[in-house]
């Protein structure tokens, strides 16, 4: 098991986790429909972020950026998606969805450097 320490970019992928879930908060607080009484993305995302944050792995930003793919992904084939975020469901929706997107490209972006020179670093590769 090999421990990765905190760089800018594992801590731009839990920051971007968290931003993801209050946008999904704030989708939810304007008055989207979820399938469930709490948002399953927003659960899912925090628990990303905990996870990321607490994990010492140097694969642990990954997953991180795994479900900010993941839920801009959903984000593109949802039919509400585009349409949330041009504002025809409102204003506030529409900022929900965008501080969503904002928060999961920068946990996939991030992630991804993060994880990369996690595996460079242990690889002696500078």
């Amino acid at each position: 098991m090999s421990t990765a320490g905190w760089t800018l970019p594992r801590v731009a992928t839990v920051g971007g986790l968290v931003v993801g879930a209050a946008g999904i908060a704030t989708l939810w607080a304007a008055g989207v429909a979820f399938p469930f009484a709490v948002p399953p993305g927003m659960i899912i995302l925090l628990a990303g972020a905990i996870f990321v944050t607490l994990a010492r792995w140097r694969w642990a930003p990954g997953l991180g950026a795994g479900l900010g793919l993941f839920v801009t992904v959903g984000f593109l084939i949802s039919p509400s998606g585009l349409s949330n975020l041009s504002g025809d469901a409102g204003t506030p929706i529409a900022v929900g969805q965008a501080v969503q997107l904002v928060g999961v490209i920068t946990a996939f972006l991030a992630g991804v450097v993060a994880t990369a020179a996690a595996y460079r670093k242990h690889a002696g590769v500078h």
